[in-house]
């Protein structure tokens, strides 16, 4: 609703503005002995405009009060630059404008200008039809009427006025009149209607036009202004004297400006009031609109969002692909989130503020929208932690199906070890990753119970709304994983077991051909044929099983041939280094078998016997052949030989000759 401008009754000021700045008539404050108001009408030597100075003074008659009326005007009519019937026809015109309120009009004369006789009879003549004494006086006579301190200067006296300063200052004042009282008819429209229609306010929304025209603060301050003004104004010093000023309160109606700055302020503070108390319920309304907003989205499209978002992915790329989907949930939640808490510092705000008729429905909003919000939070997490849940669960299943897929590799590939200790390490390999298996598959197991527990403890997505299908998806496939991981892992037991119990058989082979190789040739023998049976029990092709047990028999032979050989050779050694020895040591206690001539012989033989000997080697039946030390060595004991058989030949020399020995000698 717009208020209607109310429209000033009385003449203003600022519409005459140009004739009143002509001064043909003032109001300088002044009284006569009667507190009468003394009215000016300075004449001048140009021509009276006898309509602007009717409009002048029934401006300027306006001013007063009644009961300052009542007391009746003195009017000085300045005629000393004019000309008599001027003075004349406005001490006529005063007849028609202001006849009941004159008591007395004193015109000031020309020192020597006027006949006297005849303006006094004049006037006289006309006292009665006039209804106001009318005197002619000079300017200096002037204050047989009237007190000098009532007077301005141009008349000798010492009471000051500024006739533009005046005129400033009413049209201040008109202007603060008029804006006030159209202020206070407007704001006690305003105030009345919120009154009688206060409950219908809070029913339907507030029309912003329903405001004052003007500024109340604008025009206080101005009031306030003028007020100041005219209190500092009211009494003007002079020479130690003290005169009445021209802005009395009975000409600028100073107890006027009080009354309706009191008035204004009344009706401004009601004004506040009724303006804070929309302004509270607009912005209740708004925070009421806001949160349906908040509650409508999030228990509307926002629940949609998650009841759709059930699954949890058959794999670490799928989760995480759930995963990111549901942060761009969490992102469109975390726009409505902020204006929820922008919304719950408004709303502890106007709480704090205490109006009772509010707080319920405050507390109320308050609870509505913290209820929805935490419900939705809660889901948003509950639904994070599900799925964080679920990548991990889905990345313990694919590294344990990694291990049985390394295990499951390295048991379908045939093992050939070169030893029993190759085998024993990866026996030990075998163990350690059937290990690490039942170390994930147990790992597994609490990721999938965990899993499931949060399943099961699972609350309904919205409000009441069924999800058991959905969770029995879930959960067979949760169970599905457990079960697949647990019967691969059992068949890859089962195949170590296997495994396991073909490599122990095999270090028990192995060891067998080992204790063959270092035992004796019959013990050998018992232990082939036990290998032979090994092999066939385990379908292995081992070197027990074809070249081992004739290869024990060739090395036997051999064994024994070389040993035949070296016996014999031996033997033959000792027979010549001992016969040898005996000779050479020259024992007189057996001269007869030093002499013994066949005992050189024999010697000789069995030398050349031995070095030839040591020139052939081994032959073994397969007709390999195998020398008895290296060439070196062979060469050395050769060496050794033929010098003892020097030596033997020197002895045999001596025995036959003793002459060439004495001869050398």
């Amino acid at each position: 609703m717009v208020i209607k401008e109310v429209h000033w009754s009385k003449m203003e000021a600022s519409v005459i503005l140009p004739i009143l700045k002509k001064k043909l008539a003032f109001l300088s404050g002044g009284k006569d002995r009667r507190s009468g108001l003394i009215l000016t009408i300075p004449l001048c030597l140009e021509q009276t405009n006898m309509d602007e100075l009717s409009v002048t003074l029934d401006y300027l008659l306006s001013i007063p009060s009644e009961k300052c009326k009542a007391r009746g005007f003195t009017v000085i009519v300045d005629g000393r630059k004019s000309q008599w019937n001027v003075v004349k026809t406005v001490v006529v015109m005063l007849q028609n404008v202001v006849p009941a309120e004159v008591s007395l009009v004193c015109v000031v004369k020309p020192d020597e200008f006027w006949d006297k006789k005849v303006t006094h009879f004049c006037f006289w003549k006309e006292k009665d039809r006039l209804g106001f004494e009318v005197i002619l006086v000079s300017a200096n006579k002037l204050t047989r009427y009237i007190e000098p301190c009532q007077l301005t200067e141009d008349f000798g006296g010492s009471l000051t006025y500024d006739h533009m300063d005046w005129l400033n200052k009413r049209l201040v004042f008109e202007k603060f009149t008029k804006e006030s009282t159209s202020l206070l008819d407007e704001l006690a429209l305003i105030n009345n209607g919120s009154d009688k229609g206060n409950q219908q306010e809070k029913e339907r929304s507030v029309d912003l036009n329903f405001l004052p025209s003007v500024d109340p603060e604008t025009v206080l301050q101005t009031g306030h202004e003028l007020l100041s003004e005219l209190q500092q104004r009211r009494f003007n010093g002079s020479d130690g004297g003290v005169s009445w000023s021209p802005m009395d309160d009975e000409l600028l109606a100073q107890p006027q400006v009080m009354k309706l700055l009191d008035s204004l302020r009344e009706q401004y503070t009601r004004y506040q009031e009724v303006c804070r108390q929309r302004s509270k319920r607009t912005q209740l309304e708004e925070i009421q609109q806001k949160v349906m907003q908040v509650v409508n989205w999030l228990e509307g499209p926002g629940s949609e969002q998650l009841r759709a978002q059930w699954g949890i992915g058959d794999s670490i790329r799928a989760s995480q692909a759930l995963q990111q989907k549901h942060e761009e949930i969490e992102s469109q939640h975390s726009e409505w989130f902020a204006v929820y808490v922008e919304l719950n510092q408004q709303i502890a705000a106007l709480l704090n503020a205490g109006d009772e008729e509010d707080l319920v429905e405050l507390k109320s909003l308050q609870q509505q929208l913290s209820d929805v919000c935490y419900r939705q939070a809660s889901q948003l997490e509950f639904r994070q932690n599900l799925l964080q849940a679920a990548l991990e669960f889905h990345g313990v299943a694919q590294d344990l199906s990694q291990q049985l897929d390394g295990l499951l590799g390295m048991l379908c590939v045939d093992v050939a070890p070169a030893d029993g200790a190759s085998i024993q390490q990866t026996l030990k390999l075998l163990e350690e990753k059937l290990k690490s298996v039942d170390v994930g598959l147990q790992g597994l197991r609490e990721k999938g119970q965990g899993l499931l527990d949060q399943i099961s403890n699972q609350a309904s997505w919205a409000y009441g709304k069924d999800v058991t299908i959905e969770n029995k998806e879930n959960v067979d496939h949760i169970q599905g994983v457990m079960e697949d991981m647990q019967l691969r892992k059992q068949r890859c037991e089962d195949m170590v077991d296997v495994r396991r119990l073909k490599m122990l058989q095999m270090v028990q082979l192995f060891k067998c051909e080992e204790d063959a190789a270092q035992s004796t040739y019959d013990y050998g023998r018992q232990l082939l044929q036990a290998t032979v049976v090994l092999c066939q029990s385990l379908r292995c092709t081992s070197r027990s099983s074809g070249d081992t047990l004739p290869r024990l028999n060739r090395v036997w032979k051999q064994f024994t041939i070389a040993s035949e050989e070296r016996v014999h050779r031996l033997e033959m050694a000792i027979a010549f280094h001992s016969n040898a020895e005996k000779i050479l040591q020259d024992c007189p206690e057996e001269p007869e078998a030093i002499n013994d001539e066949e005992q050189f012989d024999e010697i000789e033989a069995v030398g050349k016997s031995l070095l030839d000997r040591l020139t052939v080697p081994v032959v073994y039946p397969d007709g390999t052949e195998q020398y008895f030390g290296s060439p070196s060595d062979m060469a050395s004991t050769a060496e050794n030989i033929r010098d003892r058989m020097k030596l033997v030949n020197l002895k045999r020399q001596q025995l036959r000759h003793p002459e060439m020995v004495t001869t050398e000698s």
